[in-house]
Parts: structure tokens; C-alpha cells; sequence
């Protein structure tokens, strides 16, 4: 009796389940069998709670920390900024606090590293982290540069290291029916992705003002050409400065990219060639990076993207009956179209989502958590959901997109080689040179 009314009890569960995240646009047959997998994914022992560092103690570190404690032990944290580092500390009952994160790294106790630095830092702290033999959770995006992309492959790879990338839009189920429905040609051909990101600020000019006594500005700035202190070219503000990442393009392009390269099949892979352009001046000594902004991008099967900001009218952009492009990835078809972003998935027909794949469909890498994903690679030693090369991958997406923003011209790309096919000016901008000493001579 009471092992019927498990069975009884575990459908009434999975059904009203599956109910509630049908209101959340899921259709009942994916929630279903969302909800049978996480059932059976095996939680961490009590005993199993590796050492944490975290370097990069603002709001985005600090986020992710939150969320690491849950598997494991936060043992110390390092930033270049004194009081966040003491937040942090506080927050976590850390028993070390360090302002140059290579002592951090000197640690054995800690296992698992979070990099929640500014962009133009993620490279460098993941490189000796590798060295260092420490497991990496990385804010995305991944890399300042392509160059930077290639060689932190390389070391992850040769470190044995597992790196998972926060992208965490892997981790949902929306993101993932809408790829999987799409890869098993729900669509019919896929012919065309269009990404909306937010427009980004516009503002300035910003004067230069004292460097808080707290935080040390030559760290900070780092591998960047030296500059004046602004309040405005600091903590959350770094992205809108091409010193220190790369605007909107970079920064939500992270997040979606991955997912229409995942939807498309290219996702280590990329597009063949890129035409962007920025669509309104920036301020004279303001923030510089595209507020506005258009990338069209082509891919060797024949797929066409767009990459613009929300307030960018796209013609084949049904979502936004065109008028604007809402934040998130659109995948048409020759069938029709699927919309996907955090909050909801939809369709041109609603039996595009509520038609249950076949047995013999392709399915994706599942995972319900992404945290939870990456600590049970750090002890399977499996590659996790957001790979280093996968991130790489999606961030070039966006990279090649700025370069050709800011040179003003169409680029033709060879994503085998990473890198523009018979153009030396723009594969100039696959690297940049590196302020001393914050160059790789640090991390050697």
C-alpha cells in the first residue's frame, strides 16, 4: 500500500508540477520530463564541501558566492578594493581577506575558484587559477579578447581544470526546449536568429576625480592603458569602457549569443562573417561603448543573425510586430518562429511547443542548476554545461561584432582558424597589448 501511494503521490506531484510550469509557458510534456531528471540528480554528501575563493567581491562575485556556499566552504577573498574585500569577508565568514588574489591562489585549502572580477581581469585570474590547480566558476563574458580566448583554452585544458562559465541561461529549461526544438528541426529550416539586448547608456561627460583611499587604481586598471579615475569608469560601471569590456554587446550579447549558437549548432564553432554598426555618437569623454547598435552575421549553413539593441526596429522580428526588438533570442524557421527569453518561451503556433519530441530526438546536455552543475564536474571531472571553449566561442560572437563596430566595415571570419580571412588590419584587433605589469608575466 504505502508503495503504491508513493507512485500515486510522485504522479500527483509531477502533474500539478508540470501544471505550474505550464502557466510558466512550459509545456506540460517538457516540464514533465524536466521534472523526472531532476528527481534523480545525486545532491552533494554532507562531507563532500570543497574550499571557495573569491576573487572579485562586488555585487556579480558576490552573487555567484551566494549562491557557491550552498556546495561548499568560503575560505577566503581577495579585491583590489578594500572594502568590498571586508563586506565580503563579513558576508562570508571568510577566514582570509586578500587585496592581490595570487596570494589567495597560494592557498591549498581552497579548491574551487569564482572570478567575479571587471571583464578586462577574467583572463588573467583564470590563467593562474588554472596553474594553481584551482576549479573555476567565471563570470562571463569569458574574455576581453579573442587572443586571450585561445590561450585560456589552452591552459584549461592542459591544466586538467574543470571552468564552467556563468552563463546560467543554459541552466533553464526554456533556453533548452527552445534549442532542442530548433535543433530537431521543429522549425523546419532555421533561415534566420535575431538577438535583442538592451540599448545601452548614454551619458557624460564624466571629470576625473580622487581615487578612494580604499582601492588601489593602478591593480584596477590593470592590463588597460592608465587613465583617470572616474566614478563612472569603476565597479559596475567598467563595461561601458572599451578599456575594460565591451558594452552591451559583450555583456547580455554573453548570454544570448550562447544560446542562438546553441540553438544553431555552432556553438564551437561561429558565424562566416559580420557587418555591424553603431546607430547614434557617443559623448565626447563619456561612455564610449555602442549604445545603439546593429551586427549582422552570417553562418556557413546559410543562418542569418541579427544583433541589435531593444530600441532597434528588425523587420523579420514578428515578436515585436515592428515596432522594437524585446531582450531575448527569436529562431525562425521555414515552419515558423520561437521566442525565448528569461521570463517566457512562445511560438508562432502553439503546437510547436506542446508536440513532445520524439524518442529518437536529439537532446541537449541537461542541467537544472548551474552552480550545482559545476560542482558535480569539479568532483566527476566531466566538462560542465558552459565549457571554457564554448564560452570563448559565444564571446567572440560578440567580439568580432565590436571590431567591426569600431573599424567601420564588413569582416569576413574564419571561425577554424579565429580569424578574419585575409584582412591584417582587423586581425590586429584580436589582441591588445597588455600594460606592464599586468601583462601574462604576472601569472607566470
Amino acid at each position: 500500500m504505502h508503495h503504491a501511494n508513493f507512485h500515486l503521490n510522485r504522479r500527483h506531484f509531477l502533474k500539478s508540477a508540470a501544471a505550474t510550469a505550464g502557466l510558466a509557458g512550459l509545456p506540460a510534456w517538457f516540464a514533465e520530463e524536466n521534472l523526472s531528471y531532476a528527481a534523480t540528480t545525486r545532491p552533494l554528501s554532507p562531507n563532500d564541501k570543497p574550499g571557495i575563493g573569491l576573487i572579485g567581491c562586488g555585487g556579480q562575485g558576490s552573487g555567484d558566492c551566494e549562491w557557491a556556499r550552498n556546495f561548499g566552504n568560503v575560505i577566503a577573498v581577495a579585491d583590489v578594493d578594500d572594502k568590498h574585500a571586508e563586506a565580503a569577508k563579513t558576508r562570508f565568514k571568510a577566514e582570509h581577506k586578500f587585496n592581490d588574489f595570487r596570494k589567495l591562489l597560494e592557498r591549498d585549502d581552497i579548491h574551487v575558484v569564482i572570478t567575479g572580477t571587471p571583464d578586462h581581469w577574467h583572463t588573467l585570474v583564470n590563467v593562474a587559477a588554472a596553474r594553481a590547480g584551482k576549479d573555476i566558476y567565471s563570470e562571463k563574458p569569458l574574455t576581453l579578447t579573442i587572443d586571450e580566448g585561445k590561450r585560456l583554452v589552452q591552459e584549461i585544458r592542459k591544466n586538467q581544470r574543470v571552468l564552467q562559465v556563468g552563463s546560467q541561461q543554459r541552466s533553464d529549461t526554456r533556453f533548452r526546449l527552445a534549442c532542442e526544438l530548433v535543433r530537431n528541426q521543429r522549425l523546419g529550416k532555421l533561415q534566420r536568429i535575431v538577438v535583442g539586448l538592451p540599448t545601452g547608456p548614454r551619458e557624460g561627460p564624466f571629470p576625473p576625480k580622487p581615487v578612494p583611499p580604499e582601492l588601489n587604481w593602478d591593480f584596477y586598471v590593470g592590463q588597460a592603458p592608465m587613465c583617470d579615475y572616474r566614478i563612472n569608469n569603476c565597479h559596475g560601471n567598467f563595461r561601458w569602457w572599451w578599456a575594460f569590456s565591451g558594452g552591451q554587446m559583450t555583456d547580455w550579447g554573453a548570454h544570448h549569443n550562447d544560446i542562438a549558437q546553441w540553438g544553431n549548432g555552432t556553438e564551437r564553432s561561429g558565424p562566416v562573417s559580420v557587418d555591424a554598426k553603431t546607430l547614434v555618437a557617443m559623448i565626447p569623454d563619456g561612455y564610449e561603448t555602442a549604445s545603439r547598435y546593429r551586427a549582422e552575421y552570417r553562418y556557413a549553413n546559410g543562418v542569418a543573425m541579427s544583433v541589435v539593441d531593444e530600441s532597434t526596429v528588425t523587420e523579420h522580428n514578428v515578436v515585436g510586430e515592428g515596432k522594437s526588438t524585446p531582450n531575448g533570442v527569436q529562431f525562425i524557421g521555414t515552419e515558423g518562429w520561437i521566442y525565448v527569453s528569461r521570463s517566457e518561451i512562445r511560438a508562432s503556433k502553439q503546437e510547436l511547443l506542446d508536440t513532445p519530441l520524439p524518442a529518437s530526438a536529439v537532446r541537449l546536455y541537461k542541467s537544472d542548476n548551474h552552480m550545482a552543475n559545476f560542482f558535480e564536474c569539479v568532483r566527476s571531472r566531466k566538462d560542465p554545461i558552459c565549457d571554457v571553449e564554448i564560452g570563448y566561442r559565444s564571446i567572440s560572437v560578440a567580439h568580432i561584432g565590436n571590431i567591426s563596430l569600431r573599424l567601420g566595415r564588413p569582416l569576413k571570419w574564419d571561425p577554424a582558424q579565429a580569424q578574419f580571412v585575409g584582412d591584417a588590419e582587423a586581425n590586429q584587433w584580436l589582441r591588445r597589448e597588455m600594460r606592464k605589469p599586468y601583462d601574462w608575466s604576472l601569472v607566470a
